[in-house]
């Protein structure tokens, strides 16, 4: 009853710009899929289902971190280095 009411309320408060915006992106979400798995089948793979896109959500992705100036500066001198010593 709760979980209805939330749903009813949440989807009567928002306005129609953002109802368009999301029915957007899903019909993008779901012709990319179709390019993608179109792509997939030429390949020989098999397709990607919609059970394994909402698998697949972005809170799956591990968060980029951030490295310090020491380590950056670390990173360019062994590149340097590395393409030094292949010349």
């Amino acid at each position: 009853m709760w979980l209805t009411a939330m749903a009813w309320l949440a989807r009567h408060a928002r306005g129609r710009y953002v109802l368009l915006l999301e029915e957007e992106v899903a019909r993008l979400r779901a012709e990319n899929r179709a390019l993608v798995n179109s792509l997939l089948g030429t390949a020989g793979f098999p397709p990607i289902s919609p059970e394994d896109d909402a698998r697949r959500s972005a809170a799956a992705l591990a968060p980029v971190r951030r490295r310090t100036w020491t380590q950056i500066a670390r990173e360019r001198e062994f590149a340097a280095g590395k393409s030094a010593a292949e010349k």
